[in-house]
C-alpha cells in the first residue's frame, strides 16, 4: 500500500475545504477513477485541510495527485488556494473496521 497527503494551508485553504464538501458526490465520483484506490478522506484542519489517499501502489498514489490537482484547477481556480505540502510513502500499517 501506498499513501499522500495534501496539506492546504494559507488563504483559500478553508474555503477549498468547503468547496471540496459542496461538491462531495462530484470529488467522490472523481476519486473512485483512482487505479488502486483503498480509501480517500478529508480532514479538517486549523489552517484548512488535509485530504489523504490511500491506493494498492504508488502508482495510483500519484495518479490521485494527479486527479486533485485538475479538479481544483478547473472547479476552485477562484479561491486561489495556494499548492498544498504534498506527504506520501510505502503504508507498512493499517486498521480499519
Amino acid at each position: 500500500m501506498y499513501g499522500v497527503m495534501r496539506s492546504y494551508s494559507g488563504d483559500g485553504a478553508k474555503k477549498l475545504a468547503a468547496r471540496l464538501e459542496e461538491r462531495k458526490a462530484e470529488v467522490e465520483a472523481v476519486i473512485r477513477g483512482v487505479p488502486g484506490l483503498i480509501s480517500w478522506g478529508l480532514m479538517r484542519t486549523p489552517d484548512g485541510c488535509t485530504t489523504f489517499t490511500l491506493c494498492k501502489d504508488k502508482a495510483g498514489a500519484d495518479q490521485s495527485v494527479i486527479i486533485a490537482r485538475d479538479w481544483i484547477k478547473k472547479n476552485a481556480s477562484d479561491i486561489s488556494a495556494a499548492a498544498p505540502t504534498i506527504t506520501e510513502g510505502p503504508v507498512s500499517m493499517r486498521v480499519a473496521t
